[in-house]
């Protein structure tokens, strides 16, 4: 596998030419100003009634309106949310984007899923930062970055990829590591693990171990410590030395428990529910839901979170708060 480092990427990326970041939220935020502080020059396109120029403003970074923008990046970054990706597009950028620019996405669900279609003439990659933009902000400042992929949709000019990977490494991305993809890969593993793994999967095995300790008598304060404040102990040590790396460096009690006990928890039932997961991502049914709830305001994700809310975890973790973030 060939992962890319800035040492793969001569020269002062995106010299000469002007990137417009469309959209100022988790995303936009940070790759502007690491984009900014990479000696690029980057203007921020937002709408005129948006709370976030001022923001931008103050943050030192030249602020124009969308369509303005549009017509003045040689690449557009597009950093708006998904629900409104489209609509961005077809009405805003088609019109105004130059022949011979990059259109950039910092994910591949608008055009895996989204119906966005770039207009002709136009390269479009994808640059991917393998995390929230907050952490991509942060690790930036520190001199080190994030992770991430990119791919190369359509090349019209024969400069598309030389783009990705430039814009990659003004974020920073390339200080660790770049992994070429698809768009459509891109997608699918993204919401697979999101939903199977990292969000759905966690929050689940954790919410479940803690109510099966309190049900069985357990002091809950000390199950929330052992079952949600630990994990981050184990998840730092797999990140950092893979998994057989972490279980030589856990107990030889914890190790056995482990190798003898894990199956039990993620068996065979727990694998049927992921091939299930990913076969929703794969043929669009997850999409299609995810598009029906945002055109309807949200409310299943609202119920849900009222829902969750309730449970004695939460409540927990809100009265453990300053114990379990002592450290910070």
């Amino acid at each position: 596998m060939n992962i890319i480092t800035d040492r793969d990427i001569a020269g002062t990326p995106l010299d000469g030419r002007r990137v417009a970041v469309i959209g100022y939220g988790n995303q936009g935020e940070a790759h502007a100003l690491n984009l900014h502080d990479a000696g690029v020059n980057v203007v921020v396109g937002l709408r005129a009634e948006s709370l976030s120029r001022s923001k931008a403003e103050l943050a030192g970074l030249r602020v124009l309106g969308v369509a303005e923008a549009c017509a003045a990046g040689d690449v557009v970054a597009l950093m708006v949310p998904d629900d409104v990706m489209s609509e961005v597009m077809d009405e805003v950028v088609a019109p105004h984007i130059g022949a011979g620019a990059a259109v950039l996405f910092a994910h591949g669900f608008p055009l895996r899923f989204g119906g966005v279609e770039p207009p002709a003439g136009v390269d479009v990659v994808m640059v991917a930062p393998m995390g929230p933009g907050l952490r991509l902000r942060e690790r930036f400042v520190e001199g080190s970055g994030l992770p991430g992929a990119y791919s190369v949709e359509r090349d019209v000019t024969g400069n598309a990829k030389r783009v990705a990977l430039e814009y990659a490494k003004a974020i920073g991305l390339t200080r660790v590591g770049l992994f070429r993809t698809t768009c459509a890969e891109e997608t699918e593993i993204d919401l697979f693990s999101e939903q199977a793994v990292l969000c759905g999967g966690v929050t689940r095995l954790v919410s479940a171990g803690f109510e099966t300790l309190v049900e069985a008598g357990y002091p809950s304060e000390l199950a929330y410590m052992e079952c949600l404040y630990e994990l981050d102990l184990t998840v730092n040590l797999m990140r950092r030395y893979g998994i057989e790396g972490m279980r030589k460096r856990i107990s030889r009690t914890a190790l056995f428990g482990d190798l003898t006990r894990g199956d039990t928890v993620i068996g065979d039932t727990v694998r049927e529910g992921m091939k299930r997961v990913l076969k929703d991502v794969r043929d669009g049914t997850f999409a299609r839901e995810l598009l029906e709830e945002q055109k309807g305001g949200g409310k299943t994700i609202d119920r849900r979170m009222k829902e969750e809310s309730e449970r004695l975890i939460e409540e927990m973790a809100a009265t453990l708060a300053e114990v379990a973030h002592g450290e910070e």
